[in-house]
C-alpha cells in the first residue's frame, strides 16, 4: 500500500524551525495499531492522518499519533494538515477537520501563513508540587485543565529557558502536557511543553499548549491579542488571539519532505 507522505515544519518561517509533522492522507481508517505503528516509525512528535469525511461535517476525519499513543488535541498536526491541504488547491480558502475528542477545527488562509482555530481550554488554579518538583522552577502560579495539561506560570523569559526538567520524574506524573510560560522579552509572551509520558521530552511548539494557556494570558495582560513564541531548539513563533470559546493561532508552514510510505 502506498501512502502520500508530507513533513512539514509548522508554526516555522523557513527549514529546520518549528514543529515538524508527518501528514498522510488515507482512504479509510486502518486498525489503531498500524496507525501507532506507522507513527513510530515516522519518530515524529506527531503524525497527522486525514480521511474524508463520510458524514459531510467537515472536509475531513483527523486524528493525530505520537510514537508512543494516539492524543486528544494537536495544534501544529492540524496546522500542518490544513497547509497540506490548502497548498494542493490555491484557490480554497481553508478546510474543515472532525476529530474525535476535539470537534471540529478550522483552518484557514491568513497571508502568507495560516489561522488555525482551536478550543479554548483555559486552566484554573490548582497546587501542582509533583509537577513543580520535577520541572525544579520556582514559579509564580501553577494551574491546570482537567484535560491532563499543567501550567506553571514563571517570573520571566530567562527562567522559562533555563528549565531542565527531570523527564523520568515528570513521566510519572502521568500523561500530562505540562508547560512552562512566562511575559517575553521580545514578544509577549514565550513558553516551553514538556511531555514525556508520550515519548516526547519536549515538544517543539505546541498549538495545543496555547489553547490552554491563551485565555489565561489574555486575561493577565488585559486584551485578546498578543505575540508568543515557544522557546525551545528550534523555536516558533505563534500569534494568538482569544475569541469567546475559540482560540486562533496564526503560523506559517514549511514542507520539507514529499514522498510515498510504503506499508507492507
Amino acid at each position: 500500500m502506498r501512502i502520500p507522505f508530507t513533513q512539514v515544519d509548522a508554526f516555522a518561517d523557513r527549514a529546520f524551525a518549528g514543529n515538524p509533522a508527518a501528514v498522510m492522507p488515507l482512504a479509510t481508517w486502518p486498525d489503531d495499531t498500524v496507525l501507532l505503528a506507522i507513527a513510530q516509525e515516522n519518530n515524529l512528535s506527531e503524525t497527522a492522518f486525514l480521511v474524508p469525511d463520510p458524514n459531510g461535517e467537515a472536509d475531513y476525519e483527523l486524528r493525530w499519533f505520537t510514537p508512543a499513543a494516539e492524543i486528544a488535541l494537536c495544534g501544529h498536526g492540524t496546522l500542518a494538515s490544513g497547509h497540506v491541504v490548502l497548498s494542493s488547491d490555491p484557490d480554497r480558502a481553508g478546510v474543515r477537520f472532525r476529530t474525535r475528542r476535539s470537534g471540529e477545527l478550522d483552518v484557514t488562509r491568513d497571508g502568507a501563513g495560516y489561522a488555525l482555530a482551536l478550543p479554548a481550554l483555559p486552566p484554573s488554579p490548582r497546587a501542582l508540587p509533583g509537577v513543580v518538583a520535577a520541572l525544579g522552577v520556582d514559579p509564580v502560579a501553577t494551574l491546570w485543565h482537567d484535560g491532563g495539561y499543567a501550567v506553571a506560570v514563571l517570573a520571566d523569559e530567562a527562567a522559562v529557558r533555563a528549565c531542565t526538567p527531570d523527564q523520568h520524574a515528570l513521566a510519572q506524573e502521568g500523561p500530562l502536557l505540562v508547560i512552562v510560560t512566562a511575559p517575553g522579552d521580545a514578544t509577549d509572551i514565550v513558553s516551553r511543553a514538556f511531555t514525556p509520558a508520550y515519548g516526547i521530552a519536549e515538544d517543539p511548539v505546541t498549538g495545543a499548549a496555547h489553547a490552554v494557556i491563551a485565555p489565561y494570558w489574555a486575561t493577565r495582560l488585559g486584551r485578546d491579542t498578543f505575540t508568543a513564541f515557544q522557546a525551545s531548539a528550534r523555536g516558533g513563533r505563534i500569534g494568538c488571539r482569544v475569541e469567546g470559546a475559540r482560540v486562533v493561532l496564526r503560523g506559517d508552514c514549511v514542507t520539507t519532505i514529499e514522498g510515498v510510505f510504503l506499508l507492507p
